[in-house]
Parts: structure tokens; sequence; C-alpha cells
């Protein structure tokens, strides 16, 4: 893990495309400024934790699901 000190309007490049700026500092609380392109996906980390996880649980697949998707195919089919 890399650490730096920064003050407030100081600022942290990653790469050419992002940069992370330092807002404001009261107490014990960083409110921070993020500039990154538009494909790139910015979360707070509790965030991102829910959506993997949603992520999992949509890509598990039971049997059930999959005996209900056949009948469907086969249902269909001419």
């Amino acid at each position: 893990m890399l650490i730096l000190t920064r003050k407030v309007g100081e600022s942290i490049a990653i790469g050419d495309d992002i940069q992370i700026y330092i807002v404001d500092i009261r107490g014990t609380q960083v409110k921070l400024g993020i500039k990154a392109p538009s494909d790139v996906t910015v979360h707070r980390e509790e965030v991102y934790l829910r959506i993997q996880e949603e992520n999992k649980r949509a890509a598990e697949v039971g049997k059930e699901d999959l005996f209900s998707a056949e009948d469907l195919i086969k249902k269909r089919q001419p």
C-alpha cells in the first residue's frame, strides 16, 4: 500500500487519466474530488462491495432455473 501525505488543494495522479483532489479536511473526515474518464466507474467501497455481491447472486443459477429455461425453449420450438 502506498501512503501519501497531501494538503487541501493538492492532488494525486493515478496513471494519465485519473486525479484525486483533497477538497476539504474536517476532523477525521477527508473530502475527495475525483476526476476520471466517463468509462471509469467510481464508487465508495461499501457500494462497490454491494454491487459485487449482487453480481455474484445474479450469476448463480439453480437447477430449477435451468429446467424452466429448457422447458421454455422446448415450447417455442416447432
